[in-house]
């Protein structure tokens, strides 16, 4: 008896890069549009390679996401269980908005040009069928810090762990090896932040700004990012895998964090923004957001490689029946309100 290969998928779990570029898309509306983005997609292993041969250490990749409107038009397939318009929170003052976005082009590599190349040959492309709704470049930032001066990424999770946190496996068999993935845009008042004592920062985030130490339990407060930011089901803590990186514009004085975070059920990190928004319990939220505002909110849903690479052809995009991970036990029993996210912590599971 044949077993059928487990999905390959994308490049989700690549290597954290030096650069990146965010391109959200809106798509035209139009038959003509949803044809050329089929074709376009289904060709981005080939762009990618023809673009990152000009420096094979170059490690380009980009990820490709579909939001839930675009996946109707695009594929004519049920929706993943997950997929649906990113949920906007509102609670006292604070806001999770949700705003447009058709496709998302994660874009990485060691170099800038590389990244920019892509981003312009994908436009190309799309030229006549879509708007750039947002665009972002990401760039690391000396020791992995964010604006804020701290160590961003400090709990991801690497290697297997990468991917039971991030890629669909059984349970969601028929769209094994994709993943979901949710971007928010942070602009940061650093005038106001850089005023605190370091103390106080120290304490918003749970961690030394220094030498990345986590507080001790008896000084960090429970409204602290990372103690939000850290979800658990069934004992155990569930994880997302993050790439969050800084951007500004020093003309502009706009100055942020790109947060982007993977995992195998977007009910993780939505809990995660519950709980820096509206707090754990109500009322006990992240002070954070005293001093970063998010701008955009968009949920995508991440096909498998083999699936996205036969997108200009509907009449194949058959479910992905090969069970490429088995999940975990505390992501089977993950409710849709449990999961963990967090802002800072760009590149993780748990937190900074």
């Amino acid at each position: 008896m044949t077993t059928a290969a487990p999905a390959e998928p994308q490049a989700v779990v690549a290597p954290l890069t030096k650069a990146a570029i965010f391109l959200v898309i809106l798509l035209n509306s139009g038959d003509a549009a949803a044809d050329l983005a089929r074709g376009v997609c289904a060709d981005m292993s080939g762009l990618v390679r023809a673009v990152g041969f000009r420096d094979l250490n170059g490690r380009l990749s980009c990820v490709t996401g579909i939001g839930a409107a675009a996946w109707d038009r695009l594929t004519r397939l049920p929706r993943p269980a997950g997929l649906h318009p990113f949920r906007e929170i509102r609670a006292n003052g604070r806001h999770a908005v949700s705003t447009a976005g058709d496709l998302l082009f994660h874009i990485r590599s060691t170099r800038m040009d590389l990244c920019f190349q892509l981003a312009q040959q994908i436009m190309t492309r799309l030229a006549g069928a879509a708007t750039v709704v947002d665009e972002v470049h990401g760039f690391s930032y000396f020791d992995e810090r964010d604006l804020l001066g701290f160590v961003d990424g400090t709990e991801n999770p690497a290697g297997a762990a990468a991917v039971r946190a991030a890629i669909i496996g059984d349970e969601e068999p028929a769209w094994a090896g994709g993943s979901y993935v949710i971007i928010q845009k942070y602009v940061h008042d650093l005038d106001a932040w850089n005023a605190l004592p370091v103390e106080d920062q120290e304490k918003i985030i749970g961690r030394t700004k220094l030498d990345d130490i986590e507080l001790a339990d008896d000084v960090k407060p429970s409204s602290a990012h990372n103690a939000l930011t850290t979800i658990e089901a069934g004992g155990e803590e569930v994880k997302i895998l993050r790439d969050n990186m800084p951007f500004g514009a020093v003309g502009t004085g706009e100055f942020g964090t790109y947060f982007i975070g993977y995992a195998r059920s977007p009910a993780t990190t939505e809990q995660m923004l519950q709980n820096m928004f509206v707090g754990s319990p109500p009322g006990n939220y992240d002070r954070l957001l005293d001093f970063s505002r998010a701008v955009t909110g968009n949920l995508f849903f991440v096909p498998s490689q083999s699936m996205l690479d036969r997108l200009d052809n509907p009449a194949s995009l058959v479910p992905e029946t090969g069970t490429a991970h088995t999940a975990q036990p505390a992501q089977r029993g993950l409710a849709a309100g449990a999961g963990s996210l967090n802002i800072g912590s760009l590149r993780g599971g748990n937190d900074r």
